[in-house]
Protein backbone atom coordinates (compact mmCIF):
# COMPACT_ATOMS: atom_id res chain seq x y z
CA UNK A 1 0.00 0.00 0.00
CA UNK A 2 1.53 3.60 -1.00
CA UNK A 3 1.18 7.10 1.23
CA UNK A 4 0.10 8.64 -1.78
CA UNK A 5 -3.28 11.13 -0.92
CA UNK A 6 -4.70 11.00 -3.93
CA UNK A 7 -6.09 14.16 -5.55
CA UNK A 8 -9.58 14.05 -6.68
CA UNK A 9 -10.11 15.97 -9.96
CA UNK A 10 -12.68 18.48 -8.04
CA UNK A 11 -9.54 20.22 -6.48
CA UNK A 12 -8.22 20.98 -10.01
CA UNK A 13 -11.76 22.13 -10.72
CA UNK A 14 -12.38 23.74 -8.03
CA UNK A 15 -8.81 25.75 -9.00
CA UNK A 16 -9.21 26.32 -12.58
CA UNK A 17 -12.93 27.90 -11.53
CA UNK A 18 -10.71 30.32 -9.00
CA UNK A 19 -8.48 31.86 -11.51
CA UNK A 20 -11.19 32.23 -13.87
CA UNK A 21 -13.60 33.66 -11.42
CA UNK A 22 -16.10 31.33 -12.19
CA UNK A 23 -18.78 29.85 -9.67
CA UNK A 24 -19.56 26.13 -9.50
CA UNK A 25 -23.01 27.51 -10.33
CA UNK A 26 -22.25 29.39 -12.96
CA UNK A 27 -20.09 26.27 -14.21
CA UNK A 28 -22.95 24.26 -14.08
CA UNK A 29 -25.29 26.51 -15.60
CA UNK A 30 -23.16 27.32 -18.85
CA UNK A 31 -22.38 23.35 -19.09
CA UNK A 32 -26.53 22.24 -18.32
CA UNK A 33 -25.34 20.29 -15.48
CA UNK A 34 -27.54 20.23 -12.25
CA UNK A 35 -25.25 22.33 -9.42
CA UNK A 36 -25.56 19.78 -6.93
CA UNK A 37 -23.53 17.66 -9.55
CA UNK A 38 -20.51 20.22 -9.72
CA UNK A 39 -20.74 20.87 -6.27
CA UNK A 40 -20.57 17.08 -5.06
CA UNK A 41 -17.50 16.93 -8.18
CA UNK A 42 -16.07 19.71 -6.61
CA UNK A 43 -16.37 18.99 -2.92
CA UNK A 44 -14.68 15.14 -3.62
CA UNK A 45 -17.97 13.23 -3.10
CA UNK A 46 -19.04 12.27 -7.01
CA UNK A 47 -16.85 11.27 -9.97
CA UNK A 48 -16.30 12.94 -13.05
CA UNK A 49 -18.65 11.32 -15.64
CA UNK A 50 -18.09 11.07 -19.32
CA UNK A 51 -21.01 12.97 -19.73
CA UNK A 52 -19.75 15.46 -17.35
CA UNK A 53 -16.11 15.59 -18.77
CA UNK A 54 -17.45 16.20 -22.31
CA UNK A 55 -19.50 19.21 -20.61
CA UNK A 56 -17.29 20.79 -18.13
CA UNK A 57 -14.56 20.42 -21.66
CA UNK A 58 -16.67 22.32 -23.69
CA UNK A 59 -17.26 25.50 -21.20
CA UNK A 60 -13.86 25.44 -19.76
CA UNK A 61 -12.03 24.77 -23.35
CA UNK A 62 -10.15 22.11 -22.37
CA UNK A 63 -10.40 18.27 -23.53
CA UNK A 64 -13.10 15.78 -21.98
CA UNK A 65 -9.71 13.22 -21.92
CA UNK A 66 -8.22 15.63 -19.67
CA UNK A 67 -11.01 15.15 -17.08
CA UNK A 68 -10.96 11.79 -17.90
CA UNK A 69 -7.57 10.88 -16.71
CA UNK A 70 -7.79 13.09 -13.86
CA UNK A 71 -10.34 10.79 -12.93
CA UNK A 72 -8.48 7.67 -14.09
CA UNK A 73 -5.60 8.61 -12.15
CA UNK A 74 -7.60 9.34 -8.67
CA UNK A 75 -9.64 6.00 -8.82
CA UNK A 76 -6.02 4.25 -9.40
CA UNK A 77 -3.84 6.71 -6.93
CA UNK A 78 -6.74 5.70 -4.60
CA UNK A 79 -6.71 1.92 -5.28
CA UNK A 80 -3.28 1.93 -4.46
CA UNK A 81 -3.43 3.71 -1.37
CA UNK A 82 -6.09 1.17 -0.08
CA UNK A 83 -5.44 -2.14 -1.95
CA UNK A 84 -3.29 -4.71 -0.38
CA UNK A 85 -1.88 -6.66 -3.66
CA UNK A 86 1.07 -8.01 -1.85
CA UNK A 87 -0.32 -12.08 -1.41
CA UNK A 88 -1.43 -11.84 -5.35
CA UNK A 89 0.99 -14.18 -7.34
CA UNK A 90 1.35 -13.02 -11.05
CA UNK A 91 0.64 -16.14 -14.01
CA UNK A 92 2.88 -14.34 -16.08
CA UNK A 93 6.22 -13.31 -15.68
CA UNK A 94 7.83 -11.23 -18.46
CA UNK A 95 11.57 -12.04 -18.31
CA UNK A 96 12.39 -10.61 -21.42
CA UNK A 97 16.10 -8.86 -21.14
Amino acid sequence: MSSVVPIHPGEHLQEILTELSISPNGLAQAAGIPPSQIGDIVSGNRPVTADAALRIGKVLGTSSEFWLNLQRMYDLDLARANTDTSGIAALIVDDRP
